[in-house]
């Protein structure tokens, strides 16, 4: 039976010893491309030939509150997966990883943490059900399915990730980030309201001209997609920093294809100003304003290889990004009204202003609103509301 208790963690760290631990990965120039998370060294029973299973559980607590660590008891068989990043505490939850013999029933894991309530037990997107010990009132127990390959595969329990559009040519995910949740080089540094808030203007606008350009359907012809989506600040196995967001295009069915996996970094006042954009074959390829970014789909012999010109993205010296496909009219992301993509974000077609896009994201309740004005004609004007879960991300 394995416990992992509130006064030693598993590498033996205290509570504050963990927060020193990942501070010192804060200091990356720049965001590694999102390629999976290497995952933890097997046990010996893998090294025996049995089959080994990896899952993740998060302690969502119904008060936010100084960062601590619950005791954690596992049946016989099964152990924590070692290592810092694997065991996070912060002001609104705690999760943790384990491994042992594949159960799709799962195993009974037991928790005591005095002096917390926890309001909900989260694995992958679904919540499970907590049992009550009647006869101590600071312990419950769940059931935790013991499935996934690897670690890494567990990353959707730790992220509240909302998925409007998984369709043929389209990828597009909002990430939901709540001060609260941060973890690893996000607990050290200011939170970055302005970014957060403003990268999800910036995707709903991007969404939108990818659809509206034909880009998307071209996408889907060729059976490749687009991948638009933001960054998560509490999620230590993809330290996902500093603030960027990606329009990212795999030629084929995902990031296993070849891939132009763009990352737009925001400065402190929401805009983008440098692109890294990582290529297949190729490295990062570096971008600043006014640097034309190409993107191209792999198919044929055409531009040294590269395949076709799928789009050029160049960063404005506003902030905000031209994106024009080979033929057809030039779209943009601008700056709103105040000169900056924090409040808002004007979209413009063929140099002139086409929408204006507004978004707000109550994430403590699940609720994102998007206002939409029509610029030029106003049957473009529109207002969505998603309602998703605000503890898995998913739509309701």
């Amino acid at each position: 039976m394995s416990t992992l208790s509130r006064r030693a963690l598993v590498t033996g760290a205290s509570a504050t010893g963990l927060t020193l631990a990942l501070s010192r990965t804060a200091t990356a120039a720049e965001p590694a491309a999102d390629a999976p998370a290497a995952a933890a060294d097997a046990p010996a029973a893998a090294a025996a030939g049995a089959d080994v299973a990896y899952a993740a559980f998060r302690l969502v607590r119904l008060r936010p509150g100084d960062p601590a660590t619950p005791e954690v008891t596992l049946p016989d068989g099964y152990e924590f997966v070692p290592g810092d990043r694997y065991h996070v505490a912060s002001r609104a939850e705690y999760y943790s990883f384990v491994r042992g013999p594949a159960t799709a029933d799962g195993i009974e894991v037991s928790v005591r943490w005095p002096g917390v309530t926890v309001a909900a037990v989260v694995h992958m997107d679904t919540r499970l059900r907590i049992r009550r010990d009647r006869a101590d009132r600071h312990r419950f127990a769940f059931t935790l399915p013991v499935t996934q390959p690897s670690a890494d595969a567990n990353q959707p329990t730790l992220q509240i990730w909302s998925h409007p559009d998984i369709s043929p040519g389209m990828y597009y995910k909002l990430d939901h980030n709540d001060p609260d949740r941060v973890a690893g080089p996000w607990a050290t540094v200011p939170w970055p309201a302005k970014e957060a808030r403003s990268q999800l203007h910036q995707l709903v606008a991007a969404h939108r001209i990818l659809v509206a350009s034909g880009l998307k359907a071209t996408a889907a012809a060729k059976g490749h997609r687009w991948f638009v989506a933001g960054f998560e600040t509490n999620n230590t196995l993809h330290a996902d920093n500093p603030p960027h967001w990606h329009i990212s295009y795999n030629s084929g069915p995902d990031f296993n294809s070849p891939t132009h996996n763009t990352h737009f970094w925001l400065d402190a006042e929401a805009k983008n100003f440098y692109n890294g954009m990582d290529v297949t074959g190729l490295g990062r390829l570096r971008h600043y304003v006014g640097d034309p970014a190409r993107l191209y789909d792999f198919a044929g012999d055409a531009n040294d290889g590269r395949g076709a010109l799928v789009a050029t993205m160049t960063i404005r010296e506003d902030g905000g990004i031209d994106i024009a496909p080979p033929e057809g009219p030039a779209y943009a992301l601008a700056a709103g009204r105040d000169g900056t993509l924090t409040e808002e974000v004007t979209v413009l077609r063929d140099g002139r202003p086409w929408l204006r896009v507004a978004t707000e994201d109550r994430y403590r309740v699940g609720v994102m609103t998007i206002r939409t004005k029509g610029l030029s004609h106003p049957a473009d004007s529109d207002f969505t509301l998603l309602r998703y879960d605000p503890l898995t991300g998913v739509l309701a």
